[in-house]
């Protein structure tokens, strides 16, 4: 940001103390409000960023959809220039922008310490975020199987890391570590509609510090950036009131049995986008790297000229259909399209998330499980909510995150002992598959990338706070 703007923000921030704060509040209150105002602002920022985030992302999908459904035949070229013009976007401008974000946040927030502090410029600076968007934005036009809501929280990181650096010298500040941690969890919140899974988020994956040093600083930041998407889109709930009877008993058996299935898979996903990732680094030069990102952008055109509009995009009209209507006109093969259309994807190099992919194919495996063992069309609905969170458990290895995202998502509480039991199995059964989350593997390679920047030191002005 500018110096011109700097100094207005700074100018904004004293006139509010002293004609404010200074007559009407302790010193005590009066520190707290000073600490949490410059957070309460990023997260009115990040809820007008998340909603305009997610009518592009809307905008984007829809065109997608649009001119696959007209002109089958242009995937072909379409779909491979979008993924070279995502990896190029990336790769050009900011390396850090690739893939979901999600790891570089908690690569950022294991920096932010005095010593390497200035490291996580490299991973969550605007102009990341910028990138983030427009690349992200490119990919799903050509049909990429990608979500938003890991970027959008690598955007809000970004957000809140400027707005606290911008705090002037002499201002009670929270520490750069805490910024993050907020920050992510407002963009989680905005993003979903889902203010508790924004909160849990943060304590499952995203740090390991105690909550009381952060708590008061995320959950008003959680509720602000939520209340200012609400104020946007209404109070809406991400997937809708599907209806769900939730059984106990015997039934349980069955919740367990998919919840391991479901579980197996994404934890298969996840070590497959490892491999992919190790494979890739064999192309050192930038034409083979761009033949690389040309090559995964024609098997998806092949996937969906062969499968159509249900082979792409975020996969959220797929969990609708499935919840809503139960039309039982799902193939047998869109799992193994909707597996393979996020695998190349993500290794394409370019920006998007997976946990909306994740969660759509955990639906579509949670109702092709259903039909092959004939389950009742009533209790369908229960099993495919079990699959989502099971699925996204294996690859993020967050069951508490993804139950209760889930569980938000659709406002069925009566099911929340059956969606934390779900999550549970398949955190079991996935931590047999590799030990290690998918984005604890990228976070160590974030870091790495962080560390070997050489460019020097931020120095913050004389007479500011340090940060812990």
């Amino acid at each position: 940001m500018p110096d011109s703007s700097s100094s207005r923000y700074a100018q904004a921030l004293a006139w509010l103390d002293q004609q404010l704060l200074q007559r009407l509040y302790t010193d005590r209150m009066r520190r707290l409000i000073l600490q949490s105002f410059p957070f309460w602002f990023a997260s009115v920022v990040v809820g007008f960023v998340a909603v305009g985030y997610e009518r592009l992302f809307v905008w984007a999908e829809q065109v997608s959809f649009t001119w696959l459904h007209r002109e089958p035949l242009l995937a072909f070229g379409l779909t491979p220039l979008a993924f070279l013009v995502s990896w190029a976007l990336v790769q050009r401008w900011a390396p850090a922008a690739r893939g979901s974000g999600i790891p570089q946040v908690m690569a950022g927030i294991e920096l932010s310490n005095p010593a390497h502090h200035h490291r996580t410029g490299y991973l969550l600076s605007l102009r990341v975020a910028f990138v983030k968007v427009l690349s992200s934005v490119a990919l799903l036009l050509g049909g990429g199987v990608i979500g938003r809501e890991g970027p959008t929280i690598q955007i809000s990181a970004a957000i809140f890391r400027a707005i606290n650096r911008l705090q002037p010298a002499g201002w009670p500040q929270l520490s750069r570590q805490i910024a993050l941690v907020t920050g992510g969890a407002a963009g989680l919140a905005a993003a979903f509609n889902t203010p508790l899974g924004g909160i849990v988020f943060v304590v499952e994956e995203l740090t390991q510090m105690h909550m009381a040093r952060f708590r008061m600083a995320v959950f008003s930041a959680v509720i602000v950036a939520g209340l200012t998407a609400q104020s946007l889109l209404g109070p809406y709930l991400y997937l809708g009131f599907p209806k769900v009877t939730a059984h106990a008993g015997w039934f349980l058996a069955t919740v367990a049995l998919v919840a391991v299935i479901c579980g197996l898979a994404g934890a298969g996903f996840a070590k497959t986008l490892l491999w992919l990732g190790n494979y890739r680094k064999r192309f050192t030069t930038w034409g083979q790297q761009a033949g690389w990102v040309i090559g995964c952008g024609l098997l998806l055109a092949g996937l969906a000229y062969a499968v159509g509009q249900e082979g792409v995009g975020t996969g959220k009209p797929i969990i609708n259909r499935l919840l809503f209507a139960n039309d039982g006109q799902t193939p047998w093969y869109l799992f193994p399209v909707r597996f393979a259309g996020m695998a190349l994807s993500y290794s394409g190099g370019g920006a998007g998330g997976i946990f909306a992919t994740s969660l759509s194919a955990g639906a579509v495996l949670g109702d092709g499980l259903c039909r092959l063992g004939s389950v009742p069309l009533e209790d369908r609905n229960l099993l495919i909510l079990v699959s989502m969170v099971s699925f996204l458990t294996g690859v993020v290895r967050s069951p508490f995150t993804a139950a209760i995202l889930v569980l938000e998502m659709t406002d069925r509480h009566s099911a929340i002992f059956q969606l934390l039991l779900s999550g549970m199995m398949a955190q079991a059964v996935a931590s047999l598959v590799d030990p290690h989350s998918f984005y604890e593997h990228l976070k160590a390679g974030f870091m790495r990338e962080a560390l070997a920047q050489t460019s020097p030191p931020v120095t913050r002005p004389a007479g500011s706070t340090a940060q812990q």
